[in-house]
C-alpha cells in the first residue's frame, strides 16, 4: 500500500515560530542546522495538547502520566521489542537521563567511551556526570561506519567503566546491526562496564534496513545496558521535555529507582501527554507519511548534490533526517559551515564540534519541504562554482 509522504509546511508559516531554528539567523538565511523539522504535528498530539490548554490543564506531571505503558505499545508494535513497563522511567529529556545513569554507574574520574563523530552534547554529558571521555572513532567502511569493537575493547581493558552508544548513530545515521551490539554488550560484561544507548533517532529508521534496541539485542545486553529515548526528535517535540529511560534487568531498574525524584520531575506535563499521543497507534499513520517523505528527501539530496556539489561526499543515512556531508574536497577550511554561512546564507551544523573526525564536514537537517532543500542545495552549488 503507497504511503503520502508528509508535506512541510509553507516558509511563510515555518517563519512564525518562535524555536531556535527560526530564531538564530535572519531572514535571509536557511536554516539547515538544528534537528527540528518543518511539519505539522500529527493530529492526536494536537487535539491533545489542544484540549490541556482548552482545560488550562497546565500543573504538575502526575505520579504516572501513562508514558511507560505508551511507550512498551509502541516499541512492541515497531520493533516487536517486549518491554515491561515496570522497567520504564521518565525525565526531562534524553541528555537528562544519560547524565544521571551515568551518575549511578561511574565513580568521578572514571573514563567513559564515545564514538565521534558523534552529537555534541555526548562529550558536555560525560563531564556533566563527573566522567572522562575516551574516544573510540567509529570504523569507516566501504558501506559506511560501525562500531570499532577492538578499539571498545581496548578502551575497556584499560579501565574505561562506561560506553555511551549512539543508536541509530548521529550524524551518519548509522543503524547498529544486531551482531555487533550483541558483540558489543559481550565485551561490555566480560570488563563489568554500562552501556547506555541513546536511541532517540530510532523510530525514523528506513525500510528495509531494521532498528534494533541494544537492549533487544542479546541477554548480555539486557544484563549490562540502559537505552534512553523519546518521541521528541520524530514528533518535533523537543521544547515539551519528556524521554524515557528503559532498565534492561533487575540491577538497572534498581538504579532508576533510586534516582533522586526530581529526575522524574523534570518531565513536563505537556512533554508527558505528546509523549504518550505520539507513541499511541492514533498516530502510526502520520508516522510512516513523515518516513516517506524523509525518505524521499535523503535520496533527492544525493541528486541534488550531485548535480550542484559534486565533490561532496554523501552516503544516505539508515535513519533520521541528518545528513554527515564531506565538503573537504571544496577547500573551506575545517569548519566549512562558517564559509557556507557567511557566503551562501545557508546554516549547517559545524563538523568539528562532532568530533575531529568532522573536519571539512557539515551536517544537514533535510527534515523540510524538497524545494527548500534544493534551495539551498543550489545556493552551495555557487558557492562551489566561484
Amino acid at each position: 500500500m503507497s504511503v503520502t509522504p508528509l508535506q512541510a509546511l509553507p516558509l511563510d508559516e515555518l517563519r512564525q515560530r518562535t524555536s531556535t531554528k527560526w530564531r538564530k539567523y535572519g531572514e535571509d538565511v536557511l536554516p539547515f542546522f538544528v534537528a527540528e523539522t518543518d511539519y505539522a504535528l500529527a493530529p492526536e498530539i494536537t487535539r491533545v495538547l489542544t484540549r490541556a490548554v482548552q482545560l488550562g490543564d497546565t500543573g504538575y506531571t502526575p505520579p504516572d502520566p501513562g508514558v511507560r505503558e505508551a511507550f512498551a505499545g509502541f516499541a512492541e508494535r515497531r520493533w516487536g521489542w517486549s518491554v515491561d513497563p515496570s522497567d520504564v522511567f521518565w525525565t526531562g529529556d534524553v541528555m537528562m537521563g544519560v547524565v544521571e545513569i551515568l551518575r549511578k554507574v561511574i565513580e568521578p574520574g572514571d573514563r567513559v567511551v564515545v564514538m565521534p563523530p558523534v552529537y555534541p552534547p555526548f562529550y558536555d554529558t560525560v563531564e556533566e556526570a563527573g566522567g572522562v571521555v575516551e574516544r573510540v572513532p567509529l570504523a569507516a567502511t566501504e558501506a559506511g561506519w560501525a562500531i570499532d569493537l577492538p578499539g571498545v575493547e581496548a578502551a575497556l581493558a584499560g579501565g574505561a567503566r562506561a560506553v555511551l552508544l549512539c543508536n541509530p548513530h548521529n550524524p551518519t545515521g548509522t543503524v547498529h546491526t544486531r551482531e555487533s551490539l550483541a558483540a558489543l554488550a559481550e565485551v561490555a560484561e566480560r570488563f563489568g562496564a554500562t552501556v547506555v544507548s541513546d536511541e532517540i533517532h530510532g523510530p525514523l529508521t528506513y525500510a528495509p534496513t531494521a532498528f534494533i534496541p541494544f537492549l533487544a539485542a542479546s541477554e548480555a545486553a539486557r544484563r549490562v545496558g540502559y537505552a534512553v529515548t523519546s518521541a521528541s526528535k520524530t514528533f518535533n517535540l523537543a521544547g515539551l521535555k519528556c524521554a524515557v529511560m528503559v532498565a534492561g534487568g533487575d540491577t538497572q531498574r534498581a538504579a532508576l529507582r533510586s534516582l533522586p525524584w526530581e529526575v522524574e520531575w523534570r518531565t513536563g506535563l505537556f512533554g508527558a501527554l505528546s509523549n504518550v499521543a505520539a507513541y499511541s497507534p492514533e498516530s502510526d499513520e502520520w508516522l510512516g507519511s513523515l518516513l516517506a517523505a524523509l525518505d524521499a528527501n535523503r535520496l533527492l539530496l544525493a541528486e541534488l548534490l550531485a548535480e550542484h556539489v559534486p565533490r561532496a561526499r554523501y552516503l544516505p543515512p539508515d535513519a533520521g533526517f541528518l545528513a554527515w556531508v564531506d565538503l573537504s574536497a571544496y577547500g573551506w577550511g575545517d569548519n566549512p559551515a562558517v564559509k557556507v554561512l557567511r557566503d551562501a546564507k545557508v546554516a549547517l551544523h559545524h563538523g568539528p564540534l562532532f568530533g575531529a573526525e568532522g573536519a571539512g564536514h557539515v551536517r544537514i537537517n533535510f527534515g523540510c519541504a524538497p524545494e527548500l532543500l534544493r534551495e539551498a542545495v543550489e545556493r552551495i552549488g555557487a558557492l562551489a562554482r566561484s
